[in-house]
């Protein structure tokens, strides 16, 4: 099952490279008032990920992550979220970019239901993320925590 996933999100990524000379994604990182962090567990991919997906064509980055928040975790921003950073992500496609957000404020409107792309939202101490956290998000994590500027690649 878990190689069906990586072939499917290979084509998928092969066929956007081809498509699309570059590609621009953001990711955003919502901490409650207690230090938790949301996460996102997908459908169709391992691992449990910061909330995020591609912006649409004639949409803003921050536009994109603030319908992604919606979508994906149920977060409706109560301002303007603040870029931590732009990321190369060669590990999705070779010319792919992700564009960090940070919620400063934030109001969950409702519980995430489960739905076809996302299995799992929920909080975690941002300081012990649950097993099965990808790469990048504990490295972005570690990052905020410590102060750290953002490296070039994700």
């Amino acid at each position: 099952m878990i190689l069906d996933h990586f072939l499917t999100r290979r084509l998928f990524h092969l066929g956007a490279f081809a498509l699309r000379g570059m590609t621009l994604g953001v990711r955003g990182i919502a901490l409650d008032g207690q230090g938790r962090v949301c996460l996102v567990r997908h459908t169709y991919v391992a691992g449990w990920h910061l909330p995020g997906g591609g912006v649409e064509r004639g949409e803003s980055a921050q536009a994109a992550m603030e319908r992604e928040f919606r979508e994906e975790a149920e977060i409706r921003s109560d301002g303007p979220l603040r870029l931590l950073g732009l990321y190369r992500n060669a590990v999705a496609a070779p010319r792919d970019h992700v564009a960090l957000f940070l919620a400063p404020a934030f109001t969950v409107m409702r519980p995430k239901a489960p739905d076809r792309e996302i299995a799992e939202c929920a909080f975690f101490p941002a300081e012990a993320p649950p097993e099965g956290t990808t790469r990048g998000t504990l490295s972005r994590l570690r990052e905020l925590q410590e102060g750290l500027p953002p490296p070039s690649c994700w």
